[in-house]
């Protein structure tokens, strides 16, 4: 795998930004890939250690020392089918993946993993750009017809794998445009939103049909979930149109913070502002929160909350505090003691390298008005310091303290999937409302309705876009097997 004595001569290659000074001025990629050099000098660093924990950690067990040792070797073209192998999308996951292979990788025991997800990116950019992602239409249609509901990660991959088995796929989306979260929840300076233009070109030309601004059920969508469907239809039509049904829409429904001064003007959801961001930068109207010169708190440590601090700082906002409810994780982990599982500990993203205050062991308590009446905006937050012990909280006496904010961002999580689709199909809930379906057996993603399936974030909840994507390609081999009663496509 690899030189065997690479990981003793070769140190790890980490990305390269663009300065912070400049990047927060465009909504651009702001990290270069690897030269071709770097890549090959990184895929030398792979031990044969074995057993290699790096296929296990990466949820689509990815055939990671595999490919690192043709990008040794320079067989590019060889190392993006090992790729695309268990991976549909890795021009997404090499960009937007936490990377949980680096983490299980044997060089982290000394915390210097191979640098798999920049080799990962490397490959798949040189296989675009060679010309070598090319459509791989069905030799022979099977006839029949796959409905899938949502067209995120999950939905993306189910519907390609199934186009690829022969069958008709029908992608369905509320929105205005394919990709679902990847399009409209991430910014663009994190995923340049051509890559998913670009996949869909390949997805149409294996047969793929989508269809956009079309929402299942009419169900009312609660604040914060954006829709744009200008039609609908209901499960009835789609069931009998169709012989399966793929349900793989977001778990969209945000976690609230229902205390007083919620309903101020300032205090919005986190997809409230970066969806509208996300139109704004693919040419449609002015993103209507405008936080330039403003002091802006965003509430949750996450991802997402990571995000509205990237956005913010390219609008240009005076301040940036973002706080958290739980402890500080530690700078670094007990690698001998945790390893090779994703462990806790300190994350700093991009975004918060840009410019951010952060705290942790905070409670919210209060909104705090500029004034009384229907004029009154959002001026201040009322905060206290937590403590933490054997799990339970408990606010720490006279800690309590004020945040200025003109706005407000709730990044605290999302609970379940919205829009009554699950209700309407009659699909059985698990206790946290999402779709109950098992993954393993010969019942596998199939729900309780006969011929409808439910994937990625509809099931499993909230997660990563790598778990979404090897939740559409098992569920797409259980709906083929369904139909067909055997399936050569893989798990």
């Amino acid at each position: 795998m690899g030189k065997p004595t690479g990981f003793l001569e070769f140190q790890r290659i980490s990305d390269t930004y663009e300065k912070a000074e400049t990047r927060v001025l465009h909504y651009r990629e702001f990290v270069p890939r690897l030269a071709d050099a770097q890549a090959k000098t990184q895929g030398a660093r792979c031990m044969d250690c074995g057993i290699p924990f790096c296929n296990n950690g990466c949820p689509v067990n990815n055939i990671i020392p595999d490919w690192n040792d043709l990008v040794y070797r320079g067989k590019w073209r060889e190392a993006i089918d090992v790729l695309h192998s268990t991976n549909n999308f890795p021009e997404f996951t090499s960009r937007i993946c936490p990377a949980p292979c680096e983490e299980a990788c044997t060089l982290n025991i000394p915390h210097t993993p191979v640098g798999i997800k920049s080799i990962e990116r490397a490959i798949i950019d040189k296989a675009g750009e060679n010309g070598w992602v090319l459509p791989k239409p069905a030799a022979v249609k099977t006839g029949k017809k796959v409905a899938v509901v949502g067209s995120g990660p999950a939905g993306m991959a189910a519907a390609q794998q199934l186009a690829r088995a022969g069958h008709d796929v029908t992608v369905f989306e509320k929105n205005d445009r394919i990709g679902g979260l990847l399009r409209y929840g991430i910014p663009d300076f994190k995923l340049d939103k051509r890559l998913i233009d670009w996949r869909m070109a390949q997805m149409v030309a294996e047969g793929v049909k989508f269809v956009t601004g079309t929402m299942v059920t009419k169900a009312a969508l609660p604040q914060g979930v954006t829709n744009d469907a200008k039609k609908t239809i209901t499960p009835e039509q789609l069931q009998k149109q169709f012989d399966a049904v793929v349900l793989s829409g977001g778990s969209e429904a945000p976690r609230d913070l229902p205390i007083p001064g919620r309903d101020l003007p300032g205090v919005h959801y986190a997809l409230e502002f970066l969806i509208p961001q996300n139109k704004a930068v693919a040419g449609g109207k002015k993103n209507p929160i405008n936080v330039k010169g403003k002091h802006v708190l965003v509430i949750g440590g996450g991802d997402t909350g990571s995000d509205c601090v990237g956005t913010s700082n390219r609008h240009g906002a005076a301040s940036i505090t973002q706080i958290e409810l739980m402890p500080q994780p530690p700078e670094q982990e007990n690698g001998a003691l945790v390893w090779p599982y994703w462990p806790l500990k300190m994350r700093t993203s991009s975004s918060h390298n840009e410019g951010c205050a952060r705290d942790w062991s905070i409670g919210t308590k209060e909104f705090i008005a500029d004034g009384v009446g229907k004029s009154a905006k959002l001026k201040a937050v009322k905060a206290v310091r937590l403590e933490w012990k054997d799990g339970r909280m408990s606010e720490v006496p006279g800690s309590e303290f004020e945040i200025r904010a003109d706005y407000v961002f709730l990044a605290m999580g999302f609970l379940n999937p919205v829009g009554g689709v699950l209700e309407a199909f009659g699909v059985a809930k698990d206790g946290r409302n999402n779709a109950r379906a098992e993954t393993e057996g010969a019942a596998a993603y199939a729900t309780n309705v006969k011929g409808v399936f439910a994937a990625g974030d509809m099931r499993r909840g909230q997660s990563l876009v790598v778990w979404a994507i090897r939740e559409g390609r098992q569920c797409a081999r259980a709906v083929d097997e369904f139909l067909m009663g055997s399936s050569t496509l893989p798990r």
